[in-house]
């Protein structure tokens, strides 16, 4: 009996010792857990407390101003309310994306479709459901709030283009950020609801108009919803920027090409300032502000006649007969011939078995430089030409500019093309044939250029051998109206030509106007001496049974593009234009009269 009394207690013993040794290992388990947590990771796991209970709600800061030349306002902000989603907020967000679109009347498919794309991004970080929300909409959706956990209405600042489609190429247009820009580096510290510009101005500027986003520390509710301000950071508006332009004669310009296809740019020849842009089809860039609809998207991308194309500096067209001025220069300047050089027309000139036409079938009889100048006589630059070369040529366009782009501080400038013997060996692995070099020095053939090209070439000779970078920022400026920088005149080349060079080109463009055989006698101001030159640019070649076809049978793709180039007063130049109208028929009849209502309308201006 001793004996097993004995062994009861030891086996007692042995039970509280495991379970005493059981005690203090859990006891040590939960030591270390707890060291783990508090010492450990201690600082995140606070964090994410307080995550919980704080919020940083950003605060979108205004875009810069946009301002023209005479500090009337063309772009600007307004307040807007959007509507948005905090996913980590949400119990069940399709069910609470159901009841909000019952409240509002919108699709649930359309938030659903939002918050799907937003998939890749932290739970925490509000998803922009709506914008531009209504009174009507705000209302309902303060009023079941508390229905509506994770829902939040903030205020943010909207674009807003006070002229719709004014200079719309110029200033263009902004736009949420795409998920590869949000993988550039360019845009490392971009958020995925941000807005930046996407083309003109608002592109080319962005850092400078973007300014920088304040914010707003807030407490919340385990659903989300805001109980106090903790803190506050004000945001930092972007910069404002001044054009160039003046916005009354963008106006005049932007009507004259109502219902027409084509581009006008008119510039100081004594800076290079941008005084108007406008291109033709255009578009509203409210239309990309407000969020644009896929159906407003595909008809702009799929009409013809290109509207979100900026023609002044994006196409490239045969220059015509306005490259006469540029073959007449190198003639003077090589000697190949003098002002009384004398050479007759009789409606074409032959080389080899072809015929090239003059664009006066009977022709002009004895034409000398001046007369060729004023009526434009093919002829007589087919054979200037011949003599030149087309090497010759292409040297005295690249000084003018022509085959590289202007340096305009707008993106995606074209260059055109200034062909040469080396060039057509190169790119068609054949020799230049002598007929291309006649068909250059008239401006067709290879050669191509942007219209703000032609207008740099004909404010050149308007002020006697300068050529400027196009400039369409006159300053910039903060919000204090403190001057950022400034934008001085910038000389791009000084050309090396002899002072009566110009001084006979001017003369003989002041008789395209002013005399009565001039072709562009259509543009002749009483009191105003104006200079200028027509040309008109085949779409495609005509065979030479072709001249008495009638135009209007051609179909509208086909027909020859209109130019003329002008500048006024010949005297002391103040502004130089190009007119482009694509498939406009002849620049005397088509373009000249626009160019006549742009120099009337900004010499009243400059007067007043």
């Amino acid at each position: 009996m001793l004996l097993h009394e004995k062994n009861s207690k030891e086996d007692f013993k042995k039970r509280i010792l495991l379970s005493l040794v059981f005690v203090v290992l859990i006891f040590l388990i939960i030591l270390s857990r707890l060291c783990y947590l508090q010492l450990l990771h201690g600082k995140s796991f606070r964090n994410l407390s307080e995550n919980n209970r704080i919020r940083i709600r950003k605060i979108p800061a205004p875009r810069g101003i946009i301002f023209d030349r005479n500090g009337n306002i063309l772009v600007d902000n307004y307040p807007s309310f959007s509507l948005s989603i905090t996913p980590e907020d949400v119990p069940d967000s399709k069910a609470i994306l159901e009841g909000l679109s019952h409240l509002i009347d919108t699709p649930v498919e359309n938030f659903m479709e939002k918050l799907d794309n937003a998939s890749d991004y932290p739970p925490f970080k509000p998803v922009r459901l709506k914008a531009d929300l209504n009174k009507k909409e705000i209302a309902v959706i303060e009023t079941n709030k508390l229905d509506l956990p994770g829902i939040t209405i903030d205020i943010e600042p909207k674009r807003f283009y006070l002229h719709e489609n004014l200079a719309a190429h110029l200033i263009g247009y902004i736009g949420k950020i795409s998920k590869s820009e949000l993988r550039s580096k360019a845009y490392a510290d971009y958020n995925m609801s941000d807005i930046l510009g996407k083309y003109g101005i608002e592109y080319k500027y962005e850092s400078l108009l973007r300014g920088k986003e304040g914010g707003r520390q807030i407490e919340v509710d385990a659903a989300g919803r805001e109980l106090r301000v903790l803190g506050k950071l004000a945001p930092t508006p972007g910069k404002n920027i001044y054009l160039t332009i003046d916005s009354h004669l963008q106006k005049v310009v932007e009507n004259l090409l109502v219902d027409k296809k084509g581009c006008v740019v008119a510039i100081d020849p004594n800076s290079g300032e941008v005084l108007a842009m406008a291109s033709s089809p255009t578009f509203n860039p409210n239309q990309f502000s407000k969020g644009i609809s896929f159906e407003e998207w595909h008809e702009l991308i799929t009409n013809p006649y290109h509207p979100l194309e900026n023609k002044a500096i994006q196409g490239q067209y045969p220059p015509g007969s306005i490259f006469k001025i540029i073959t007449a220069i190198a003639a003077l300047e090589e000697q190949v011939i003098t002002t009384e050089t004398e050479i007759y027309c009789k409606g074409f000139y032959r080389l080899g078995r072809r015929n090239f036409r003059c664009w006066k079938r009977p022709g002009h009889g004895y034409v000398k430089l001046h007369k060729a100048i004023v009526e434009s006589c093919d002829t007589f630059f087919y054979q200037v030409g011949k003599e030149l070369g087309v090497d010759r040529i292409a040297s005295y366009s690249f000084l003018f500019g022509l085959g590289e782009k202007t340096g305009i501080s707008l993106a995606n400038e074209k260059k055109g093309l200034v062909p040469t013997k080396k060039w057509k060996l190169k790119t068609y692995k054949y020799p230049w044939q002598g007929g291309e070099t006649l068909s250059v020095a008239i401006g067709q053939g290879f050669v191509s250029v942007t219209p703000i090209q032609m207008v740099n070439l004909v404010s050149a000779v308007a002020n006697c051998g300068i050529i400027y970078r196009p400039q369409i920022v006159k300053r910039i400026e903060s919000t204090n109206h403190d001057i950022i920088r400034e934008f001085p005149p910038e000389i791009l080349i000084k050309l090396p030509f002899k002072s009566t060079t110009f001084d006979i080109m001017k003369n003989a463009l002041s008789g395209v106007v002013n005399e009565p055989r001039g072709t562009g006698k259509r543009t002749k101001i009483k009191g105003v001496i104006v200079a200028g030159k027509t040309g008109t640019a085949q779409v495609v070649g005509m065979k030479d049974d072709d001249e008495n076809i009638d135009e209007e049978s051609i179909p509208f793709r086909l027909r020859d593009h209109a130019w003329f180039v002008a500048f006024a007063p010949v005297e002391k130049p103040e502004i130089a234009v190009v007119v482009l109208v694509e498939h406009g028929g002849h620049g005397s009849s088509s373009a000249a009269p626009l160019a006549k209502e742009i120099i009337l309308e900004s010499l009243k201006v400059s007067v007043n």
